[in-house]
């Protein structure tokens, strides 16, 4: 008894220090996101005052008049979110399907395809731009949208993810459902899927961010305005010194704008991500 006392302030002051600690660090990551978002409603005269202004006095939306007029807004948002379901979709479908194979089917080579999974994890995304570049433009599908999505409807990360979800369901439960002479379509459609609800709305949130934040390779595979995405449309803009010069509350507001979709897809499956994660650290 006597060895356990002292251990019980330190307790008691712990967990206050270590809110204090977490919510300093919320604010620190949160601060650059919190002044992009308020910059955006700021009229010119606060975006240049000094010292900073954080909170507008005058809200305004004069910089999202400002966006709409200088940019096609409509048609790269558009295009952000064909590309962005597009690969979602395709990495849903295709990487549970394959995740659902590599975890429950029995097939020669199974080690060999995981192993291959495996490997292309290790290999840095740039290092693919060049050879992507060069089959898509030897197929011809530069400045389109299958250049845009085919090279990522099926990514290493999200079949690794889903055969590690699928593999939490007992086998016991598939071999039941094929005695009673379900096919594999069936099990895998009606019994995988609803069981792996977390690992697919973690996938989902996964690819959705990254699809619509990618710069790089929708900046190299197309040359068409109109086939432009919404990242690369504001950092050509803000590249342009006919149009970007004195424009930062307009750079603000398509940023926020970007930002947006992203920040609704998080609030739409939080509970299932949040569950997906623990359930990925409990394996």
């Amino acid at each position: 008894m006597t060895a356990s006392a002292p251990a019980r302030p330190r307790r008691k002051f712990s967990k206050p220090l270590t809110y204090v600690a977490l919510s300093v660090g919320l604010l620190v990551m949160a601060a650059p996101f919190l002044w992009m978002a308020l910059s955006a409603f700021k009229t010119k005269s606060e975006l240049m005052a000094s010292p900073p202004v954080w909170i507008p006095t005058e809200w305004t939306l004069e910089s999202f008049d400002k966006l709409l007029k200088e940019l096609d807004l409509p048609l790269y948002f558009l295009n952000s979110a064909v590309v962005a379901v597009l690969v979602t979709v395709s990495n849903l479908l295709f990487c549970s399907m394959l995740g659902y194979a590599l975890a429950k089917l029995n097939f020669a080579g199974r080690g060999k395809v995981f192993a291959v999974v495996l490997g292309a994890l290790m290999v840095p995304g740039n290092l693919m731009l060049l050879p992507l570049f060069v089959l898509m433009s030897k197929l011809e599908l530069l400045d389109s949208y299958a250049a845009l999505v085919l090279p990522f409807a099926a990514q290493a990360i999200g079949v690794f993810l889903m055969r590690q979800f699928t593999q939490s369901i007992p086998d016991e439960l598939l071999e039941a459902a094929r005695m009673d002479g379900a096919s594999e379509w069936y099990i895998y459609w009606r019994i995988v899927l609803p069981l792996v609800k977390p690992g697919l709305a973690t996938l989902t949130i996964l690819t959705f961010l990254g699809s619509w934040n990618n710069f790089v390779w929708p900046l190299i595979a197309t040359n068409d305005p109109g086939k432009y995405t919404l990242p690369v449309a504001l950092a050509t803009f803000a590249t342009d010194p006919n149009r970007a010069g004195g424009s930062n509350g307009v750079l603000m507001a398509g940023s926020f704008l970007v930002v947006l979709p992203v920040l609704v897809v998080f609030a739409l499956l939080q509970r299932h991500f949040t569950q997906g994660i623990a359930t990925a650290g409990m394996k």
